[in-house]
């Protein structure tokens, strides 16, 4: 019964976590743009603009996912080569390549962006 009443709580905290935040957000925005208008300004000063476009996600996520895929692969190399723990090898190597693959989709991006 207990480890079932933890789960409804953190399911119920969790959800009521995400509803404030949203209301939060949602409320804070309107009354900003009120508050323009009051004072005939532009509220389209507020628009977001997406900083990232299709192409970069794109480049992003298969870098990162080339990135974890060969972090698999030298772990697994690691793992059976050396006397390193496996899960030590893997979990390691999968970050250690997936953070490189961030990074080089960020400079690969930026050149992408200049053209």
């Amino acid at each position: 019964m207990g480890e079932q009443l933890i789960a409804i709580v953190f399911f119920v905290t969790g959800f009521a976590a995400l509803f404030g935040i949203m209301y939060i957000f949602y409320n804070t925005r309107n009354r900003e743009r009120l508050a323009l208008i009051e004072k005939n300004a532009d509220p389209s000063i507020l628009r977001n603009e997406p900083k990232e476009t299709l192409k970069t996600f794109v480049i992003k996520l298969g870098l990162l996912f080339a990135g974890a895929g060969f972090g698999t692969l030298i772990g697994n190399i690691l793992a059976e080569t050396t006397a390193l723990h496996p899960g030590a090898a893997y979990i390691s190597m999968i970050f250690l390549f997936a953070g490189g693959g961030l990074v080089a989709s960020y400079f690969l991006s930026r050149k992408v962006q200049k053209d």
